[in-house]
C-alpha cells in the first residue's frame, strides 16, 4: 500500500496545489449555475491575470531565498504614469511606466546586494517610499484616461478569450521555459539552495539576484499598465495588498520562503486557486472577509502539510 507521503514523494511539489484546484472547481461548479459559464470563466481569468502576472516574477525572487513587499507600490506608481503620461504620447507613456518598474527593481537587487540588509527590510521601505512618491506625484487625484484605445485595450478580446488573460498565460510559459530550460534558471535554484557552492561554482549572486528583482519589478509595472487599461484610471491607492495576495499565490503553489524550491506551474496554480476561491464564494455570496479567513487558514495548512512531506520538485528543482 502507497503512503500518501510517498505518493507525493514521486510526484512534483505542484500536485497538491493542482487537486485542491480540481477540487474547488468541481465543488463551485455544483454550488453555482452561474459559476461555469463561459462569462463567469472569463472573469476569473481577467480578475488573476494582475496578481498572476507579478507572480511570476516573485517566484523567482522567492525561490532566491528573498521577497519584495514594493510590487504592490510598483505596480500603483506605473499605473500613475501609464495614464499621467499620456499627454506625450500612449508609447512614451506605457515605455516610461514598464521602465520605472525595472529601475526600482534594480534599485532594490542593487540595495540587498551591496549592503546586505535583508530584502524584507529593504522593500518594506521601498514600499512606503514608493506609495509616497505615487501622492505626491498625483497630488493625491486619480487619473482618467483619455486615450480610447488604451482604455479599450483591457476589456479587448481575441475569439472568446480576453487578451489581459491571453497575455498573463503567454508571460507564464515563457518564464516556466525560462527557469526550467535556462541556465538563470538553473542557477535561480542554485542560488536559493545553497549560496556558499553557488559562489564556489563561479555564479555572481549579487549580479543574478538583482536580475530577477528586475524581472519582478518589471511584471509589476506591466501589470499596473494593464490594470490600468482595464479601469481606464489609476488611483493612489491601487495595488494595496497585492504584494500580500502575491506571496500568498506563490506560497500555496509550493514555493519555499527558505528558498532552492519552486515552479511556475505551481505558482499558476496557486493564482487560480485564489481566483476559483474568490469568484467562486462571491458568486454564494458570502462575505468578502470571510475569503480573507478560508486564504489565511488554507495558507497555514499548506506550510504545515509541505513542512511534514517535505516534497522537492523532481523536476525543477535540478541545479
Amino acid at each position: 500500500m502507497i503512503s500518501i507521503k510517498g505518493f507525493f514523494r514521486g510526484k512534483t511539489a505542484i500536485q497538491p496545489i493542482w487537486l485542491f484546484v480540481i477540487a474547488i472547481f468541481i465543488f463551485f461548479s455544483f454550488m453555482s449555475e452561474y459559476f461555469l459559464s463561459l462569462g463567469n470563466i472569463t472573469n476569473i481569468l481577467i480578475q488573476t491575470s494582475t496578481i498572476g502576472l507579478i507572480a511570476l516574477g516573485m517566484t523567482l525572487v522567492m525561490i532566491n531565498g528573498n521577497i519584495d513587499l514594493s510590487v504592490g507600490a510598483i505596480l500603483g506608481l506605473a499605473a500613475s504614469l501609464a495614464v499621467g503620461l499620456q499627454d506625450y504620447g500612449l508609447t512614451i507613456a506605457i515605455i516610461a511606466a514598464l521602465a520605472s518598474g525595472m529601475l526600482l527593481g534594480a534599485i532594490n537587487g542593487l540595495v540587498v546586494w551591496k549592503t546586505g540588509v535583508n530584502a524584507f527590510i529593504v522593500t518594506l521601505g521601498a514600499m512606503l517610499g514608493i506609495r509616497g512618491l505615487i501622492f505626491l506625484y498625483t497630488g493625491e487625484q486619480s487619473f482618467y484616461s483619455m486615450n480610447f484605445a488604451f482604455a479599450d485595450f483591457g476589456a479587448s478580446t481575441i475569439g472568446p478569450f480576453p487578451v489581459l488573460a491571453i497575455i498573463f498565460l503567454l508571460c507564464t510559459l515563457v518564464m516556466h521555459l525560462v527557469l526550467t530550460r535556462t541556465g538563470h534558471g538553473r542557477n535561480t535554484f542554485a542560488v536559493g539552495g545553497n549560496p556558499e557552492a553557488s559562489i564556489d561554482a563561479g555564479i555572481r549572486l549579487g549580479r543574478h539576484m538583482t536580475i530577477n528583482f528586475i524581472i519582478v519589478g518589471f511584471f509589476a509595472a506591466l501589470a499596473g499598465v494593464l490594470l490600468a487599461s482595464q479601469m481606464g484610471a489609476a488611483t493612489p491607492n491601487l495595488g494595496r495588498d497585492y504584494e500580500l495576495w502575491t506571496i500568498t499565490a506563490v506560497v500555496l503553489g509550493g514555493t519555499k520562503l527558505t528558498g532552492g524550491y519552486g515552479s511556475i506551474v505551481g505558482t499558476l496554480g496557486g493564482v487560480l486557486a485564489i481566483g476559483i476561491l474568490r469568484n467562486g464564494m462571491n458568486l454564494m455570496q458570502v462575505p468578502a472577509f470571510y475569503v480573507l479567513v478560508v486564504l489565511g487558514v488554507i495558507l497555514i495548512s499548506v506550510l504545515i502539510i509541505d513542512k511534514k512531506l517535505n516534497v522537492p520538485s523532481t523536476k525543477e528543482v535540478r541545479i
